[in-house]
């Protein structure tokens, strides 16, 4: 959602810096490890525009007020998505590995560095506990873990097109990998 900042406290997710009083924000909720009820983290439009664009924009379509900086919203969303270097939206998703560190699931292989990647939510188990968390695939390594990520061919690609948060041609040849193993 978004509103008004109520108050000069918050700080916004992305940046880390303060939200003056007054000036518009994009809350998303999310779980709270603490309890049942979720909580908000809040970030700058602008801030939202690079990191968060799909959601901002399901908000600012919501939003019944005046939005003062609309066009530099619009393209800062439309260049983030363009660029690659939004948020993916839940999983599974596409996106490009920011470090060589994640091993593959299947392979076990490491995922080089700016290479895509498939990110798939998984069972972790800590020891201690079991949480949940991701689990990366190169794209060639999809299909043969089709059962352990739950699900068919076509219902891993169509959360890909709602996740993803990469360019549409990059997206497409990722699918591409996948459907000719």
């Amino acid at each position: 959602m978004i509103e008004e900042a109520k108050s000069g406290r918050a700080s916004c997710r992305t940046c880390k810096k303060t939200i003056a009083k007054g000036e518009l924000r994009l809350g998303v909720e999310t779980p709270n490890q603490f309890g049942d009820t979720p909580s908000m983290q809040w970030h700058h439009v602008l801030c939202a525009a690079t990191k968060l664009p799909a959601e901002l924009k399901v908000a600012l379509d919501a939003y019944d007020g005046t939005v003062p900086n609309r066009p530099e919203l619009d393209k800062a969303m439309a260049d983030a998505i363009a660029k690659g270097t939004a948020k993916p939206g839940g999983y599974p998703h596409v996106d490009r590995a920011p470090t060589g560190r994640a091993k593959c699931m299947q392979c076990e292989q490491p995922i080089e560095k700016a290479t895509f990647r498939v990110a798939v939510e998984r069972e972790i188990d800590t020891g201690a506990m079991v949480t949940r968390g991701a689990g990366y695939l190169h794209p060639t390594c999809v299909a043969a873990n089709l059962e352990n990520i739950g699900g068919s061919v076509e219902d891993l690609v169509k959360g890909l097109h709602a996740n993803s948060r990469i360019p549409a041609a990059d997206l497409d040849g990722v699918i591409a990998t996948i459907e000719q193993k």
